[in-house]
């Protein structure tokens, strides 16, 4: 069962990797310098970032001693390793960074296709199982993909692929709370997303006290902080819920900036 699951997990990850990659593939040279709402990062940093990220997802897969160093590095500066490693690959042409890209992601699908049942990988925050690596690097490849879409205009339409991406969110609530130096709540919250056919997403016990409600792409757009919370029709019922929205992330490493209220129109309601 795991394994097909982690085989459908990566047959997903092309999926979004696919639909990134038809937005950037039509763009002459001088348009992967357009920049992205993330402060600094251009289309080329988009993917520069996506390809140095999957490289050391494969060195965990492959060389766990390898990763382990690059660990150690990353903890001297967190923000200042994710920043170099995508101005690194950033300056690459745009057809060979495209290359590296495309042919770093097979490598990464093909090892995590084949780990052993149970293996786990180190990574920049808790330790993941293969499914939730390849679900955190469909959350990635959406979230950066998000960055090129407004960057271009482009809305794209969303897919049943935003479960894993609301899934490694909700996985990581207790993440988010530590890296934002508070205490993760005991008490359990209960998730309910509407998704795009109507059928309702659930995660956490359906008696819990408090909740998080909302349409399922409001969601991720707030737990990958590609939209502000004001932005966005979802909502929370309870003290935790509420703290939660304000910091939800679903990426590992330090807080990020986020996004300004208004600074995208207001997602549609969905129902």
């Amino acid at each position: 069962m795991t394994a097909t699951l982690v085989r459908d997990l990566v047959r997903d990850l092309g999926a979004e990797s696919a639909s990134l990659d038809a937005m950037v593939t039509p763009l002459p040279p001088e348009k992967w310098a357009t920049p992205t709402p993330a402060l600094g990062w251009t289309i080329a940093h988009q993917i520069a970032h996506l390809a140095w990220t999957d490289r050391l997802v494969l060195m965990s897969a492959t060389d766990e001693e390898a990763f382990r160093a690059q660990l150690a590095e990353a903890l001297k500066d967190p923000a200042g390793y994710v920043e170099t490693g995508a101005e690194e690959l950033a300056t690459e042409e745009p057809s060979k960074l495209l290359v590296r890209w495309r042919d770093g992601l097979v490598q990464l699908a093909e090892a995590i296709a084949h780990l052993p049942g149970g293996t786990h990988l180190a990574w920049f925050g808790p330790g993941m199982s293969a499914a939730s690596m390849a679900s955190a690097r469909i959350m990635e490849t959406w979230a950066h993909g998000q960055d090129v879409a407004d960057a271009l205009g482009i809305t794209r339409e969303p897919t049943q692929r935003l479960r894993h991406v609301a899934h490694i969110a909700v996985a990581a609530r207790g993440y988010a709370f530590a890296v934002n130096g508070l205490q993760p709540p005991e008490i359990p919250i209960r998730v309910e997303l509407v998704a795009l056919d109507g059928a309702t997403w659930t995660w956490g016990p359906a008696d819990a006290p408090e909740r998080v409600t909302g349409p399922a792409l409001d969601f991720c757009l707030l737990a990958t902080q590609r939209r502000h919370r004001d932005d966005l029709a979802v909502t929370a019922k309870g003290p935790n819920a509420n703290r939660w929205l304000d910091i939800a992330q679903a990426f590992a490493g330090p807080p990020g900036p986020g996004r300004h209220p208004g600074q995208f129109r207001p997602a549609p309601a969905r129902r």
